[in-house]
């Protein structure tokens, strides 16, 4: 630290090449975290789903409905725990039909024990087992649209109509539940299926999917067997899997992201990477006298090594630290924006220690080759140059 008036001094010596290297640096990283944002908002769902889970649907499609009746059948196969079923809604809040949130007809009592994620206060869940048009809905959707306990809501679903022909459904709130953490999805509506059932006009009795709990997560893919050999040669055959891939699957649908993102930040940070270098070997060479006088005056190669890497390292950790700074006030404000399609937008930890392990390496790199030519450098051919 007692040098550091010497290396802050260097990076003064040009401004505005300073300036520009640091808002490089600085733009970069602001890229990392929204790419990383991006990332998490896609993908999250495969990290965030249990690990002793599966999804089972239809062998054909997603879209084929499921008898209600495997419920019962999947629940006698060993190994599992637990099965529930989902079925896709596909409605709009006419009020506002740019905001998308899912729906689902569920049994209110296995869709709550198969989801412990989900926080619904137990008198809120006492009321919705009593109330047969009954529906909860999460945090984020209940503030989004100003619903509260005891509203009335209307949903149009073009897939689902009433046995009277209409397609716009009412529903009670009866609850508004939270996530324990961050991926957890608090958008969603969720609904009785005794009700949904009763009132539709067709495919009553059928069910979209289900979620099977197994009792041994290490036997979850020998589970997933016996579940499809249950209903092989069927008219229902079924095609079961781990949630995670079950999520997986979803995402890739659209690309796959993690080597979208790594891809276009590789771009950047390789960009900055020879921006950052260049900038240290003009700083290196235009001081090769200053640093042959360092040297006699009895500074070691070392030291002026360690001098030359900290000044890297100092303008990459500046830029790199301002750069995510912005991103962490940047990334809540598109959160908000972007709640309606993408609600696991936000900037991951762990993301955020990479970053700045990212920082120290740009220093690091962009550093040592200009460190090494500048520990290399004779007294006499330096001050020969002054």
């Amino acid at each position: 630290m007692k040098f550091f008036f010497l290396i802050w001094s260097n990076l003064k010596r040009k401004k505005l090449r300073t300036a520009l290297t640091l808002l490089s640096i600085l733009v970069a990283f602001v890229l990392f975290g929204l790419m990383s944002s991006i990332k998490q908002a896609l993908t999250g769902g495969v990290s965030m789903e249990g690990v002793n889970r599966l999804i089972v649907q239809h062998k054909v499609s997603i879209i084929q409905l499921l008898p209600y009746s495997y419920k019962a059948r999947m629940e006698r196969i060993p190994g599992v725990a637990l099965a529930t079923h989902r079925t896709w809604f596909g409605g709009k809040f006419e009020a506002e039909p740019k905001y998308w949130f899912m729906q689902n007809p569920v049994d209110p009592e296995d869709f709550l024990a198969m989801n412990p994620e989900m926080v619904l206060p137990p008198e809120q869940k006492e009321k919705w087992l009593q109330t047969r048009t009954g529906a909860i809905i999460g945090r984020t959707t209940a503030e989004r649209l100003h619903w509260k306990i005891g509203d009335k809501v209307p949903i149009f679903s073009p897939i689902w109509q009433t046995a009277d022909g209409k397609h716009t459904w009412e529903f009670d709130i009866v609850g508004i539940f939270d996530g324990k953490g961050k991926n957890s999805d608090t958008m969603s509506l969720y609904f009785r299926y005794d009700y949904f059932n009763e009132a539709r006009a067709g495919a009553k009795g059928q069910v979209g999917w289900y979620m099977v709990r197994v009792k041994d997560p290490s036997q979850a893919a020998e589970v997933a067997k016996r579940i499809d050999e249950e209903f092989l040669n069927s008219d229902y055959e079924t095609k079961a899997a781990p949630e995670a891939a079950f999520a997986q699957a979803w995402a890739k649908q659209i690309g796959n992201i993690a080597l979208i993102c790594a891809a276009i930040l590789g771009a950047v940070f390789f960009t900055i990477l020879l921006v950052t270098g260049n900038t240290m070997y003009q700083a290196v060479r235009e001081r090769t006298g200053e640093l042959g006088v360092l040297k006699a005056l009895g500074f070691t190669s070392g030291q002026v090594l360690v001098l030359v890497m900290a000044e890297s390292c100092l303008m990459s950790l500046l830029g790199g630290a301002l750069g995510l700074g912005m991103a962490c006030l940047i990334i809540p404000a598109v959160a908000k924006a972007l709640s309606s399609m993408l609600p696991m937008f936000f900037f991951p930890p762990r993301d955020l220690l990479l970053g700045i392990g990212f920082c120290v390496g740009l220093g690091i790199v962009t550093g040592i080759f200009p460190a090494l030519a500048a520990m290399r450098l004779r007294v006499a051919d330096s001050l020969r140059r002054m």
